[in-house]
């Protein structure tokens, strides 16, 4: 008898049941753990691109986090980047570089970034990033007068850089520079003709003078004592002639080739870094690659998922709205949706 009894009132006892975690909130696109992502990847986008110039973060468009197991986490990125005045050469810190402004027609790149976040620290697991000028129209708008960027095969900026190399080399008693890249151009036909030139240079085994007598015997030095520099000329042609040159070698750097980089430029071999040629057809520095980094351990599928930004924030917008029809204080104002963030320095 008080076995049943004891039964009846195990029976009548009320049953707990497991209450399920929350789900964490989404990561917005301006908290802070995004924008140490952001920063992680913007410096491994800049440590392994071999052309051009280093980017600068504009906006944090996306932000996805896939949870792995404790303190392990991958994180998906989509950033809109600015090109800054920064050689991807220059031993200048990204902090330093200033960003182009929109009426030196400024370039954007766009990069989707797969990071993994263990033990509260960042490793890039993949990237892949293309850049993209403004439009013409968009620039002449602002300012009708100012130079667009040109085709860095056109004859006038070929013409230009040879005779600034030349220039340059003649004036100088230091080692005798060899070219490297045509990072950038622009051609302003009135009110005066002008062609201004951006290039990146490395010094030879001969002095200036040596190279006089056998110039094509010059080699650039060797990694243990390479030397890069970059160098900006303007050439007046109408309605006279003035050539302006200034270059500047930065010291020994050692540029460290990475398996896991690949490149897209047409005619140009970058399997071993900078090559001295010049970039053939472009208007703009190219940041076309994509890179999968060999050492980094990974546990999820490579590939980027396919989430548009707008899609994230008419999702966040909608949430707003239902939570919205509970009434809220007076002057109440709703968050702002997770994402895309905030602008940093201007939209293209």
């Amino acid at each position: 008898m008080k076995a049943l009894v004891a039964l009846i009132l195990l029976v009548q006892l009320p049953v707990h049941k497991a209450v399920p975690a929350a789900t964490p909130a989404p990561l917005g696109c301006d908290d802070p753990e995004s924008e140490a992502a952001a920063e992680a990847a913007v410096n491994y986008i800049n440590d392994h691109s071999r052309h051009g110039y280093k980017f600068a973060l504009n906006r944090i468009e996306n932000i996805r986090v896939l949870p792995q197991e404790l303190n392990n986490d991958v994180i998906f990125l989509e950033l809109d980047l600015l090109e800054t005045t920064c050689h991807i050469l220059s031993p200048t810190p990204l902090a330093n570089c200033t960003v182009r402004s929109f009426t030196e027609h400024a370039v954007e790149g766009d990069c989707d970034v797969k990071l993994q976040k263990l033990g509260g620290k960042f490793s890039v697991l993949a990237s892949k990033c293309h850049s993209h000028a403004d439009s013409s129209e968009d620039v002449l708008q602002l300012c009708p007068d100012c130079p667009l960027l040109a085709s860095l095969n056109n004859t006038e900026v070929l013409t230009t850089v040879t005779a600034a190399l030349s220039d340059h080399n003649s004036k100088t008693a230091d080692a005798f520079l060899r070219l490297l890249e045509i990072g950038r151009a622009r051609i302003q036909h009135h009110p005066v003709h002008t062609v201004s030139v951006e290039f990146a240079v490395a010094a030879t085994n001969c002095s200036a003078a040596e190279a006089k007598d056998n110039g094509k015997a010059c080699q650039l030095l060797p990694d243990d004592q390479s030397n890069f520099g970059f160098c900006t000329a303007t050439q007046v042609t109408q309605p006279s002639q003035d050539l302006r040159v200034d270059c500047q070698l930065y010291g020994h750097q050692v540029p460290t080739p990475d398996p896991g980089v690949t490149y897209s430029q047409q005619g140009q071999d970058t399997s071993t870094g900078l090559v001295p040629s010049v970039v053939q057809g472009f208007t703009n520095h190219n940041l076309r690659f994509s890179h999968n980094n060999p050492v980094a351990s990974e546990s999820s599928s490579s590939e980027f998922p396919v989430l548009s930004a707008k899609a994230v924030a008419k999702r966040a917008v909608a949430e707003v709205a239902q939570h919205d029809k509970v009434p809220r204080p007076v002057g109440f104002v709703p968050p702002p949706p997770p994402c895309p963030g905030k602008i940093r320095h201007f939209k293209i």
